[in-house]
């Protein structure tokens, strides 16, 4: 029964990380029914290829689809060329590299410049937005909805002049453009020290009759990007529009728009640890989408708003601002923002159902990587703390292990007494229990304590940029992802690397060994079964747990194996002053 017990609370401990995020998916809260539809407003007077101007339904009469010039073809240029063929004003900050471009004044060439591609700081930095022309353009553009008739507005080719850059945090850029009929468009961007720009654009008018138009922003992203495909972690679109939605790529159906109304808000995609958002007035009333539009066989994503019809007078002017954030996920920055006034900003990050366990599990392990300087190391504290906090629970269930143990030998006689009868054997081992005050179910208590810390730890590290690319010591130079040594090559002492098509099946490294040899110890502590298949199979399990969680993030084995190892120590003290060990 104990060990049935035992192996149960095992099963659950598995059974909870891989199959609740499963669970969680089927059970997410439906995408609401699209609002009514926005009121069509004349395009931008040029349209250009991949871009439809927000409040015109792709396709609706009068509009011109998108025809996804953008998108991936046989011919699309490499992004060098994108970008050397238009005239750009460079962007240069402490985080951020890329340039604006004149024509249609979007915001298309960003990469990180405190983040790269691989954990060797010489390596290409991160490319977060792609321009027109390459295979999978993902850009941001701005611009006005002409609520007039016959207004001639700016659109996604208009070339603008520019005066001022590069643009940098104590240098803005001027964009300026005249329609040649009495109003003169500014466009002014800025930008923070991180990743917050702010666009203000502003609107002249030198004629005699008032004019309407109304604001709008867009992200366009052409391809299905990759993703993770994992269950615990939302990629695709998302935004803060009257609630938190999350749509992914996969859900979103070609040509059916999914309209949102909301006063404020913020809206974009969001990947495993980057992000794009367009963060409008939040005192404004907007109209916000998400689209999928599919053409020529390829996919091209929009999430964009329009903002309310603003009258600019006769011999007046009118203006309106929006913030686009483009950059990595890092949660104080995310929470500056979201206490500054952009609503659960940090809810970019996907902290999941469990944020009340794993966002102070994340700010308990940065709080001590700033004692430390190294997470690895943080993340060995927080296990001896949380080791201290259930200490008496924990001394208590040992305890009673011990006497599990102690008992073996009274539990063989009894089956050998009654072997014919299971429930005579059952009737008389709990009589026994109950004499001496054994309980079962008290061994399961560690590892059950261990679920939810196991879980909320997996979380963080799996979807905290902190984390990505953290070292430890030796090896691990990323504790976000897996041991990157295996046995099969004596943990890289010998000069050769499995082939490929065997790798992930012999990629086992040092510390999920460690992990499972410290396992396999705790595991002969513990009383052993009687029945000889119950025994197999208890075998069994350091081996398939080392094979499981030699895919896992290599800092949640380094914790399993350091917890292995306090649990280990405090087991054998308690037994040993039992007379059990």
């Amino acid at each position: 029964m104990e060990q049935k017990n035992l192996l149960l609370a095992i099963v659950l401990s598995v059974g909870i990380l891989i199959g609740f995020q499963f669970l969680f998916e089927k059970l997410r809260p439906p995408v609401p029914p699209p609002s009514p539809a926005v009121p069509t407003q004349t395009a931008p007077a040029t349209p250009s290829p991949g871009t439809a101007a927000p409040g015109v339904t792709p396709g609706a009469p009068g509009t011109t689809a998108p025809a996804t010039g953008a998108a991936a073809a046989p011919g699309a240029e490499t992004r060098e060329q994108a970008i050397a063929e238009q005239p750009r004003v460079r962007i240069n900050t402490p985080r951020l590299h890329g340039s604006v471009a004149l024509t249609g004044g979007r915001i298309d060439d960003l990469t990180l410049a405190t983040y790269h591609e691989t954990v060797d700081p010489k390596s290409p930095e991160v490319v977060l937005l792609w321009p027109k022309g390459t295979k999978d353009p993902y850009f941001a553009e701005f611009g006005w909805v002409a609520g007039t008739s016959g207004t001639k507005v700016p659109g996604p080719d208009t070339q603008w002049s520019a005066s001022g850059g590069p643009l940098t945090p104590t240098q803005p850029l001027t964009l300026t453009w005249d329609n040649g009929a009495g109003l003169v468009f500014t466009r002014t961007i800025t930008i923070d020290e991180n990743y917050m720009f702010t666009v203000r654009d502003t609107v002249r008018n030198g004629g005699n009759t008032p004019v309407n138009l109304l604001p709008y922003a867009l992200i366009s992203r052409t391809g299905t990007p990759q993703v993770g495909g994992y269950y615990i972690l939302h990629e695709g679109l998302i935004g803060e529009l009257g609630g938190l939605r999350e749509v992914t790529y996969s859900s979103i159906e070609a040509g059916k728009p999914i309209d949102y109304s909301s006063t404020g808000g913020w809206l974009g995609f969001t990947d495993k640890y980057w992000l794009t958002a367009l963060v409008p007035p939040q005192e404004d009333a907007i109209k916000a989408r998400f689209t999928h539009v599919l053409q020529g066989g390829v996919d091209r994503y929009q999430t964009d708003y329009l903002g309310s019809q603003i009258t600019v007078p006769a011999d007046g002017t009118a203006a309106t601002s929006t913030r686009f954030f483009a950059g990595a996920k890092e949660f104080n920055l995310l929470d500056a923002y979201a206490k500054s006034g952009i609503p659960h900003f940090d809810l970019a990050i996907d902290f999941g159902w469990f944020y009340f366990l794993t966002k102070p599990i994340f700010l308990v392990l940065q709080f001590f990587f700033g004692l430390l300087g190294n997470f690895g190391l943080a993340i060995l504290l927080l296990t001896l703390i949380i080791k201290l906090l259930f200490f008496p629970l924990a001394n208590k269930s040992y305890a009673a292990m011990s006497k599990m143990k102690l008992l073996q030998p009274e539990m063989q006689k009894i089956r050998e007494r009654f072997p014919d009868d299971k429930a005579r054997q059952q009737q008389e081992i709990m009589a026994m229990y109950k004499k001496v005050g054994a309980n079962p179910l008290a061994g399961c208590l560690p590892i059950v304590i261990q679920i939810p810390v196991f879980f909320s730890l997996y979380k963080v590290l799996f979807v905290t940029i902190e984390m990505r690319h953290a070292p430890f010591f030796g090896w691990i130079h990323d504790l976000s992802a897996p041991d990157p040594t295996t046995f099969i090559n004596l943990f890289g002492l010998l000069p050769f690397a499995p082939p490929e098509a065997i790798a992930h099946f012999v990629a086992i490294g040092a510390w999920p060994l460690i992990m499972g040899v410290t396992m396999y110890l705790q595991q002969k502590l513990n009383p052993q079964p009687v029945d000889p298949v119950q025994a197999r199979m208890f075998m069994l399990l350091p081996i398939v747990f080392t094979y499981m969680l030699s895919a896992f993030p290599a800092g949640l084995v380094i914790y399993w194996a350091w917890n292995n190892l306090l649990s280990i120590a405090q087991q054998w003290a308690i037994m040993h002053r039992a007379g059990a060990a």
